[in-house]
């Protein structure tokens, strides 16, 4: 466990790093973007998608939504970036203003977003996603599709909950452990997208030093352990129930200290046939399904100080209860 934790803080460091130098960009590779977009087609149609994040010259996302307009049959394409008027990839975002693209689908009938075919504005502002202005283009949209900043998350989902939002973005697995956060996916407000292979993806970015926490490293990239997507639009995943196989024993199951609720360190440990409260790690959020499992709360005992084993604190654990252990019970005895 302790290997575990450290790794995670290592990973809290150099997020933490990143917002102080102000270099939070993370650009999403194509082929990320297309794994999950496809989970969430039938969202697309007739919708306006906005991503307010992304300098629409070289976002991979302006580059999926436009070739695949006709497909997903939207009805617009709007993106939008932080003052960054440079063609660089890895431009400072020291320009003096910021860009905004729209379109409105293929005119000459060739499947292609031609140059011709791309509105082009520009911002009276520096296009932050929490201006006015940023704020008046997200009022039209429907959803929202991007890699927000790691370090302006909890801003960011906040606005798109408060302005009604569906999205479907880019964070890393540690913002479960928001309190904004953690609340809005305990009411089923927000949850976990398909993910990225192995719980971590490569970005472009020549910023940082690779800190991944694995191998898989790929020349010219990051790779950064624990990314996910998170989103309020629903997919087949999240009514998959997890299949079950271990049984309780109490040997095998301590309990806490300081709430009435068994410790399980691997989510596919999960006992089958317990009924009880359970303390899992926030990685079962991957395998979440709201209609197997309750979610109760997030971390703390009854005395709100971290839950304790033999008077020691496991990494954080959310506590869940199952609800089909009684009914799977009741189904065995026939």
């Amino acid at each position: 466990m302790a290997s575990s934790k450290k790794s995670n803080d290592s990973n809290n460091k150099n997020l933490h790093s990143a917002k102080n130098a102000k270099k939070d960009e993370f650009y999403t590779q194509l082929q990320d973007i297309e794994k999950e977009m496809k989970h969430y087609k039938e969202h697309f149609k007739d919708k306006v998608v906005f991503c307010n994040c992304d300098d629409p010259r070289v976002s991979n996302f302006f580059h999926y939504f436009s070739y695949n307009f006709e497909y997903l049959g939207l009805k617009k394409l709007i993106t939008t970036c932080y003052k960054n008027q440079n063609l660089d990839l890895f431009s400072h975002n020291d320009s003096e203003g910021a860009i905004l693209l729209e379109y409105n689908g293929d005119l000459n009938g060739n499947k292609i977003p031609d140059l011709e075919e791309i509105g082009i504005q520009y911002l009276e502002g520096d296009g932050d996603f929490r201006s006015q202005e940023c704020i008046e283009i997200l009022k039209q949209a429907d959803i929202i599709v991007t890699n927000p900043p790691f370090s302006l998350f909890r801003e960011y989902v906040a606005q798109l909950i408060e302005y009604d939002k569906k999205f479907v973005i880019v964070g890393h697995q540690n913002a479960i452990t928001y309190k904004e956060i953690f609340k809005l996916i305990k009411e089923n407000s927000i949850w976990l997208g398909k993910g990225f292979t192995g719980g971590a993806a490569h970005f472009i970015n020549v910023h940082y030093d690779d800190y991944a926490t694995a191998g898989n490293h790929k020349e010219g990239m990051i790779r950064v352990s624990g990314v996910t997507w998170f989103t309020n639009l629903e997919i087949k995943k999240r009514h998959e129930d997890l299949i079950l196989f271990k049984k309780y024993t109490p040997n095998e199951y301590p309990k806490y200290d300081n709430y009435d609720a068994i410790n399980v360190d691997v989510t596919k440990n999960i006992p089958c046939d317990y009924e009880g409260a359970m303390g899992v790690p926030i990685t079962f959020l991957d395998k979440y399904n709201p209609e197997q499992f309750e979610i109760i709360k997030f971390r703390k005992g009854d005395d709100e100080k971290d839950l304790v084993i033999n008077g020691k604190c496991p990494y954080f654990r959310i506590i869940i209860r199952n609800k089909k252990v009684s009914q799977s019970n009741n189904i065995n005895l026939f």
